[in-house]
């Protein structure tokens, strides 16, 4: 009975891994090469212009020079996460919170580093790293929806060994494993203050962690000097995640204890093309299917006894983006880059809209310049803007029964007013 209760105080962990709305839809990191930003990632499956086609396509290795060649990249997220209060209520015994939190973004950097060895014409290896999944929200503790979730950071860094086979001059193929590691923090206010054993200022931490193994699978198609068309699948991976919650202030009702929850981070599938038009001119499209619908509900469980303890449900569909860019190469030397993108929510009403994931459809709007230092090194700058769509939420945040039989329940109702910029930078050598 104890557990049941202090479960019930923690309907927003099942945000975990939802937190930061990042740049593709969901809580997925499209920003995986400094290149790509330039081009709002349109077409990547398909260019394997560098060495960071292993993680959009591992095929692409094999259209890569012989030899050596690297790629590492960082970009910095700059987001801004802004809610308006528009007459959330509650109940007796549940104090809301006034304020509206302030901004929820902040400045995030994301690394990422890849290498490729072409040991033959027709054979090459590769390795990767970088982040796939997550951020960080983080409201003020005056925020009006904090028991609902005022914060939550997530990393899950992944390492992608790869190899790839050139079948003939038009055909390659390539595949990979992820080992992804994800470690997230959530934290949640506490309702009912002010009644024995419910401190003010009382909040629930939980911290939780797991590895999980997953594969890519990609295929390269030149069907002219002029065309190629790119093929890309990523599995889903699913993570046990183990760890604790505690309280600030614990309680009878309120137990620190082990935790358990499954999640689940979808898989994807990629078509893309590029094409030359002139020795000048490359265009570049795209368009990407993300399973989200495996999103539905999340079960949260004591790690000892593995008793159901709470059932939330985030009902999330498929979604998809589409990608159009092009590449101009002014001179031998400089070769600029334009991309625009649309990226579909898997958030599919208001209701299902959490606080730490205020995720709605947005547009990319980006451009960037790749500078050759020399013939076997170059530098890749890239920026992009993200215009997210208006979003509402109307989140119920279920309360423990005091006294028992009575539900009580609190409703956010409110706007959010997302914004984010991405500035890249990326080195490419050879040798």
């Amino acid at each position: 009975m104890t557990q049941k209760l202090s479960m019930k105080l923690i309907p927003a962990l099942m945000l975990l891994g939802f937190a930061g709305a990042t740049s593709a839809a969901g809580f997925a990191i499209q920003n995986q090469t400094g290149s790509g930003t330039g081009n709002a990632f349109a077409g990547a499956a398909a260019t394997a212009e560098d060495a960071g086609t292993i993680h959009f396509n591992p095929a692409g290795m094999t259209n890569l020079p012989q030899g050596h060649n690297i790629a590492l990249s960082g970009t910095l997220l700059n987001r801004s996460i802004d809610f308006k209060n528009k007459g959330s209520t509650t109940t007796p015994f549940a104090p809301l919170p006034t304020g509206d939190g302030g901004d929820a973004g902040g400045t995030a950097l994301l690394p990422a580093g890849y290498w490729a060895y072409g040991i033959a014409p027709n054979l090459s290896v590769g390795v990767g790293f970088g982040p796939t999944f997550g951020n960080k929200t983080e409201y003020k503790f005056d925020f009006t929806g904090r028991n609902a979730g005022y914060f939550f950071e997530m990393e899950q860094i992944n390492i992608n060994p790869s190899i790839a086979y050139k079948l003939n001059d038009m055909v390659s193929i390539g595949g990979g494993i992820n080992f992804a590691k994800n470690d997230s923090t959530f934290k949640q206010g506490i309702a009912l203050a002010g009644l024995p054993g419910f401190a003010a200022n009382n909040f629930l931490k939980v911290v939780v962690d797991d590895w999980a193994v997953g594969y890519n699978l990609g295929a390269s198609f030149q069907l002219s000097p002029a065309t190629r068309i790119g093929l890309a699948y990523r599995s889903e991976l699913e993570f046990d995640l183990e760890g604790k919650q505690k309280f600030k202030v614990p309680s009878v009702a309120l137990v620190n204890q082990d935790v358990k929850v499954k999640l689940k981070t979808p898989a994807n599938f990629s078509l893309a093309a590029s094409h030359k038009m002139n020795s000048k001119l490359e265009l570049l499209a795209d368009v990407t299917w993300t399973d989200w619908s495996v999103v539905k509900s999340l079960d949260l469980k004591n790690k000892n006894s593995g008793v159901l303890l709470n059932t939330l449900s985030y009902n999330f569909d498929d979604s998809y983006r589409v990608g159009l860019g092009a590449n101009y190469q002014y001179n031998d030397q400089v070769k600029t880059r334009f991309g625009i993108a649309y990226d579909k929510t898997p958030v599919q009403t208001k209701a299902d809209r959490t606080m730490t994931l205020p995720d709605s459809d947005r547009i990319w709007l980006a451009f960037g310049v790749k500078y050759s230092l020399s013939k076997i090194s170059s530098l890749d700058v890239g920026y992009a803007h993200i215009f997210f769509d208006d979003a509402s939420t109307a989140r119920v945040v279920n309360l423990p029964t005091v006294p028992p039989g009575v539900t009580r329940r609190q409703t956010i109702n409110g706007s959010f007013d997302t914004a984010a910029d991405y500035l890249s930078v990326q080195y490419n050598h050879t040798f």
